[in-house]
Protein backbone atom coordinates (compact mmCIF):
# COMPACT_ATOMS: atom_id res chain seq x y z
CA UNK A 1 0.00 0.00 0.00
CA UNK A 2 2.49 2.20 0.88
CA UNK A 3 4.52 1.12 -2.37
CA UNK A 4 1.42 2.22 -4.69
CA UNK A 5 1.54 5.63 -2.78
CA UNK A 6 5.22 6.12 -3.18
CA UNK A 7 4.47 5.40 -7.00
CA UNK A 8 1.41 7.06 -7.22
CA UNK A 9 3.43 10.37 -5.18
CA UNK A 10 6.73 10.17 -7.41
CA UNK A 11 4.48 9.89 -10.60
CA UNK A 12 2.22 13.17 -9.69
CA UNK A 13 5.35 15.02 -9.34
CA UNK A 14 6.85 13.95 -12.66
CA UNK A 15 3.48 15.01 -14.70
CA UNK A 16 3.67 18.33 -12.20
CA UNK A 17 7.63 18.62 -13.47
CA UNK A 18 6.25 18.17 -17.12
CA UNK A 19 3.53 20.20 -17.15
CA UNK A 20 5.46 22.78 -15.64
CA UNK A 21 7.75 22.29 -18.55
CA UNK A 22 5.07 22.46 -21.17
CA UNK A 23 3.89 25.85 -20.09
CA UNK A 24 4.99 29.08 -20.39
CA UNK A 25 3.79 32.81 -19.52
CA UNK A 26 4.33 35.81 -21.04
CA UNK A 27 4.48 39.13 -19.98
CA UNK A 28 2.78 41.88 -21.35
CA UNK A 29 6.46 43.68 -21.75
CA UNK A 30 7.84 40.34 -23.58
CA UNK A 31 7.26 38.57 -26.73
CA UNK A 32 8.46 34.69 -27.06
CA UNK A 33 10.02 32.68 -29.67
CA UNK A 34 9.77 29.16 -29.19
CA UNK A 35 12.96 26.68 -30.33
CA UNK A 36 12.56 22.92 -30.82
CA UNK A 37 16.47 22.08 -31.53
CA UNK A 38 17.41 25.66 -32.13
CA UNK A 39 14.77 25.77 -34.86
CA UNK A 40 12.16 28.62 -34.33
CA UNK A 41 8.69 26.85 -34.09
CA UNK A 42 6.11 29.60 -32.97
CA UNK A 43 5.96 33.57 -32.04
CA UNK A 44 4.04 34.73 -29.50
CA UNK A 45 3.74 38.25 -29.30
CA UNK A 46 0.64 38.47 -26.93
CA UNK A 47 0.76 38.53 -23.29
CA UNK A 48 -0.98 34.86 -21.69
CA UNK A 49 -0.15 31.45 -20.95
CA UNK A 50 1.08 28.89 -23.44
CA UNK A 51 2.00 25.50 -24.24
CA UNK A 52 5.14 23.56 -25.76
CA UNK A 53 6.67 20.34 -25.62
CA UNK A 54 8.57 19.53 -22.74
CA UNK A 55 12.54 19.38 -23.06
CA UNK A 56 12.45 19.25 -26.52
CA UNK A 57 11.44 22.90 -26.83
CA UNK A 58 12.91 25.54 -25.23
CA UNK A 59 11.25 29.56 -25.44
CA UNK A 60 13.45 32.81 -26.05
CA UNK A 61 11.69 35.79 -23.98
CA UNK A 62 12.88 39.71 -25.89
CA UNK A 63 11.44 42.78 -25.42
CA UNK A 64 8.76 44.25 -26.56
CA UNK A 65 8.95 47.57 -24.86
CA UNK A 66 10.67 50.90 -26.82
CA UNK A 67 14.83 50.08 -26.07
CA UNK A 68 17.38 52.53 -26.62
CA UNK A 69 20.85 52.38 -28.44
CA UNK A 70 23.07 54.55 -27.24
CA UNK A 71 26.55 54.10 -29.61
CA UNK A 72 29.97 55.85 -29.20
CA UNK A 73 30.51 58.98 -30.35
CA UNK A 74 32.89 59.40 -33.27
CA UNK A 75 34.32 61.78 -35.73
CA UNK A 76 33.08 62.36 -39.22
CA UNK A 77 33.50 64.72 -42.01
CA UNK A 78 31.28 67.58 -43.11
CA UNK A 79 31.07 68.58 -46.40
CA UNK A 80 33.90 70.96 -46.40
CA UNK A 81 36.46 68.50 -44.73
CA UNK A 82 35.94 69.91 -41.11
CA UNK A 83 35.96 67.00 -38.29
CA UNK A 84 33.42 66.86 -35.86
CA UNK A 85 32.47 64.55 -33.04
CA UNK A 86 28.86 63.60 -33.05
CA UNK A 87 27.40 62.03 -30.37
CA UNK A 88 23.97 60.05 -31.32
CA UNK A 89 20.96 57.86 -30.10
CA UNK A 90 18.12 56.10 -31.55
CA UNK A 91 15.39 53.93 -29.86
CA UNK A 92 14.16 51.40 -31.26
CA UNK A 93 11.55 48.11 -30.40
CA UNK A 94 11.62 44.33 -31.90
CA UNK A 95 8.75 43.51 -34.06
CA UNK A 96 9.65 40.36 -35.37
CA UNK A 97 11.28 38.37 -33.06
CA UNK A 98 12.29 35.02 -35.89
CA UNK A 99 13.59 37.90 -37.82
CA UNK A 100 15.08 39.22 -34.83
CA UNK A 101 17.06 35.82 -34.04
CA UNK A 102 17.96 35.32 -37.46
CA UNK A 103 19.94 38.63 -38.28
CA UNK A 104 21.14 39.33 -34.72
CA UNK A 105 20.39 36.34 -32.26
CA UNK A 106 21.12 38.18 -29.51
CA UNK A 107 20.08 42.06 -28.12
CA UNK A 108 23.85 42.35 -27.46
CA UNK A 109 25.05 41.36 -31.23
CA UNK A 110 21.78 43.77 -32.69
CA UNK A 111 23.15 46.98 -30.64
CA UNK A 112 26.76 46.71 -32.25
CA UNK A 113 25.39 46.07 -35.83
CA UNK A 114 22.50 48.75 -35.52
CA UNK A 115 24.77 51.06 -33.83
CA UNK A 116 27.72 50.43 -36.91
CA UNK A 117 24.70 51.11 -39.23
CA UNK A 118 23.38 54.51 -37.61
CA UNK A 119 26.81 55.19 -37.60
CA UNK A 120 27.13 54.74 -41.26
CA UNK A 121 24.08 56.36 -41.81
CA UNK A 122 24.95 59.88 -40.28
CA UNK A 123 28.17 59.96 -41.50
CA UNK A 124 27.37 59.66 -45.27
CA UNK A 125 24.64 62.51 -44.32
CA UNK A 126 26.62 64.88 -42.41
CA UNK A 127 29.63 64.44 -45.71
CA UNK A 128 26.86 66.50 -47.23
CA UNK A 129 26.58 69.23 -45.01
CA UNK A 130 28.04 72.05 -42.95
CA UNK A 131 28.40 72.83 -39.47
CA UNK A 132 26.08 75.50 -39.97
CA UNK A 133 23.17 73.43 -41.36
CA UNK A 134 24.01 71.28 -38.42
CA UNK A 135 23.26 73.97 -36.23
CA UNK A 136 20.22 75.39 -38.38
CA UNK A 137 16.96 74.10 -38.63
CA UNK A 138 18.19 72.52 -41.99
CA UNK A 139 19.04 69.87 -39.22
CA UNK A 140 15.60 68.50 -39.35
CA UNK A 141 16.32 67.46 -42.63
CA UNK A 142 19.63 66.02 -41.78
CA UNK A 143 17.45 63.37 -39.06
CA UNK A 144 14.78 62.74 -41.74
CA UNK A 145 17.31 61.54 -44.29
CA UNK A 146 19.02 59.54 -41.86
CA UNK A 147 15.21 57.74 -39.83
CA UNK A 148 14.87 56.97 -43.85
CA UNK A 149 18.09 55.17 -44.46
CA UNK A 150 17.55 53.13 -40.72
CA UNK A 151 13.66 51.85 -41.58
CA UNK A 152 15.14 50.65 -44.92
CA UNK A 153 17.58 48.28 -42.81
CA UNK A 154 15.07 47.80 -39.60
CA UNK A 155 13.00 45.08 -41.99
CA UNK A 156 16.72 43.09 -41.89
CA UNK A 157 17.06 42.67 -38.17
CA UNK A 158 13.44 42.90 -37.36
CA UNK A 159 12.83 45.50 -35.39
CA UNK A 160 10.61 49.05 -35.86
CA UNK A 161 13.47 52.42 -35.68
CA UNK A 162 11.30 54.54 -33.49
CA UNK A 163 13.58 58.13 -33.57
CA UNK A 164 17.11 58.59 -34.43
CA UNK A 165 18.54 62.00 -32.56
CA UNK A 166 21.92 63.80 -32.79
CA UNK A 167 22.46 64.44 -29.23
CA UNK A 168 25.68 67.03 -29.61
CA UNK A 169 27.73 68.02 -32.05
CA UNK A 170 31.50 69.42 -31.33
CA UNK A 171 34.70 70.28 -32.38
CA UNK A 172 37.64 68.01 -31.72
CA UNK A 173 40.38 70.40 -30.25
CA UNK A 174 42.68 71.04 -32.70
CA UNK A 175 40.09 71.87 -35.11
CA UNK A 176 38.08 73.81 -32.45
CA UNK A 177 41.21 75.86 -31.64
CA UNK A 178 41.75 76.36 -35.09
CA UNK A 179 38.23 77.47 -35.81
CA UNK A 180 38.72 80.50 -32.21
CA UNK A 181 42.34 81.82 -34.14
CA UNK A 182 40.45 82.14 -37.18
CA UNK A 183 37.26 83.68 -35.63
CA UNK A 184 39.53 85.85 -33.67
CA UNK A 185 41.54 86.57 -36.64
CA UNK A 186 38.63 87.51 -38.31
CA UNK A 187 37.13 89.89 -35.57
CA UNK A 188 40.50 91.96 -35.52
CA UNK A 189 40.52 92.41 -39.35
CA UNK A 190 36.58 93.32 -38.45
CA UNK A 191 37.50 95.87 -36.04
CA UNK A 192 40.30 97.07 -38.07
CA UNK A 193 38.03 97.87 -40.66
CA UNK A 194 35.85 99.82 -38.28
CA UNK A 195 38.23 101.91 -37.20
CA UNK A 196 39.99 102.66 -40.35
CA UNK A 197 35.85 103.40 -41.56
CA UNK A 198 35.70 105.41 -38.89
CA UNK A 199 39.02 107.55 -38.90
CA UNK A 200 38.05 107.66 -42.80
CA UNK A 201 34.56 109.44 -41.32
CA UNK A 202 36.27 111.34 -38.85
CA UNK A 203 39.04 112.81 -41.24
CA UNK A 204 35.91 113.84 -43.83
CA UNK A 205 34.27 115.12 -40.98
CA UNK A 206 36.92 117.20 -39.62
CA UNK A 207 37.43 119.02 -43.31
CA UNK A 208 33.95 119.78 -43.51
CA UNK A 209 34.31 121.14 -40.75
CA UNK A 210 37.32 123.19 -41.39
CA UNK A 211 35.89 124.06 -45.04
CA UNK A 212 32.71 125.52 -42.86
CA UNK A 213 34.63 127.38 -40.46
CA UNK A 214 36.65 128.73 -42.64
CA UNK A 215 33.68 130.53 -44.80
CA UNK A 216 32.34 131.08 -41.86
CA UNK A 217 34.72 133.02 -40.58
CA UNK A 218 36.10 134.53 -44.18
CA UNK A 219 31.64 136.10 -44.35
CA UNK A 220 32.90 137.30 -40.44
CA UNK A 221 35.57 139.01 -41.70
CA UNK A 222 34.04 140.39 -44.71
CA UNK A 223 31.07 141.91 -43.07
CA UNK A 224 33.20 143.09 -40.14
CA UNK A 225 35.38 144.92 -42.78
CA UNK A 226 31.62 146.09 -44.39
CA UNK A 227 30.56 147.46 -40.74
CA UNK A 228 34.17 148.30 -39.57
CA UNK A 229 33.90 150.93 -42.99
CA UNK A 230 30.70 152.10 -42.39
CA UNK A 231 31.11 153.21 -39.21
CA UNK A 232 34.02 154.83 -40.36
CA UNK A 233 32.21 156.27 -42.68
CA UNK A 234 29.36 157.62 -40.58
CA UNK A 235 31.98 158.73 -37.83
CA UNK A 236 33.91 160.88 -40.90
CA UNK A 237 30.37 162.37 -41.79
CA UNK A 238 29.47 163.19 -38.12
CA UNK A 239 33.32 164.55 -37.28
CA UNK A 240 32.64 166.81 -40.69
CA UNK A 241 29.21 168.34 -39.56
CA UNK A 242 30.68 168.47 -36.02
CA UNK A 243 33.46 170.63 -37.47
CA UNK A 244 31.37 172.78 -39.55
CA UNK A 245 29.77 173.85 -36.40
CA UNK A 246 32.48 174.73 -34.28
CA UNK A 247 36.15 174.24 -35.61
CA UNK A 248 38.04 175.71 -32.64
CA UNK A 249 35.86 173.09 -30.66
CA UNK A 250 36.85 170.09 -32.53
CA UNK A 251 40.32 171.27 -32.89
CA UNK A 252 40.45 171.07 -29.23
CA UNK A 253 38.65 167.22 -28.83
CA UNK A 254 40.71 166.44 -31.06
CA UNK A 255 43.60 167.16 -29.18
CA UNK A 256 42.14 165.79 -26.16
CA UNK A 257 42.19 162.65 -27.92
CA UNK A 258 45.44 162.78 -29.28
CA UNK A 259 46.85 163.36 -25.70
CA UNK A 260 44.64 160.40 -24.45
CA UNK A 261 46.24 157.77 -27.03
CA UNK A 262 49.85 159.39 -26.51
CA UNK A 263 50.27 160.30 -22.77
CA UNK A 264 50.21 157.63 -20.51
CA UNK A 265 51.81 157.17 -16.61
CA UNK A 266 55.46 156.43 -18.53
CA UNK A 267 55.39 158.26 -21.19
CA UNK A 268 57.99 160.51 -21.83
CA UNK A 269 58.28 163.61 -25.04
CA UNK A 270 60.75 165.91 -25.40
CA UNK A 271 59.11 168.60 -27.91
CA UNK A 272 60.01 172.38 -27.70
CA UNK A 273 57.80 174.68 -25.64
CA UNK A 274 56.12 176.14 -28.74
CA UNK A 275 55.36 172.85 -30.38
CA UNK A 276 51.27 172.68 -32.44
CA UNK A 277 51.50 169.99 -29.93
CA UNK A 278 51.04 171.72 -26.73
CA UNK A 279 49.20 174.65 -28.19
CA UNK A 280 46.40 173.87 -25.87
CA UNK A 281 48.63 173.67 -22.85
CA UNK A 282 50.42 176.97 -23.39
CA UNK A 283 46.98 178.58 -23.57
CA UNK A 284 45.51 177.35 -20.42
CA UNK A 285 48.62 177.77 -18.47
CA UNK A 286 48.30 181.77 -19.95
CA UNK A 287 45.01 181.75 -18.10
Amino acid sequence: MNRRYAVFGLGALIALFVAANSMFVVHQTKQALVLQFGDPRAVYQEPGLYFKLPFIQEVAMYEKRILDLDPESEEMNLRDQRRIIVDLYARYKITDPLQFRKSAGSEAVLRERLGRELNNAVRVEVAKVLLTDILSEKRAAVMENINKAMTVREREFGIEVIDVRIGRTELPKDTADALYNRMRSDRFAEAARYRADGAELKARIQAEADRERTVILAEARRQAVAMRGEGDAERNQILGAAYGRDPEFFAFYRSMEAYRESLGTDTTLVLSPDSHFFRYFGRMGGK
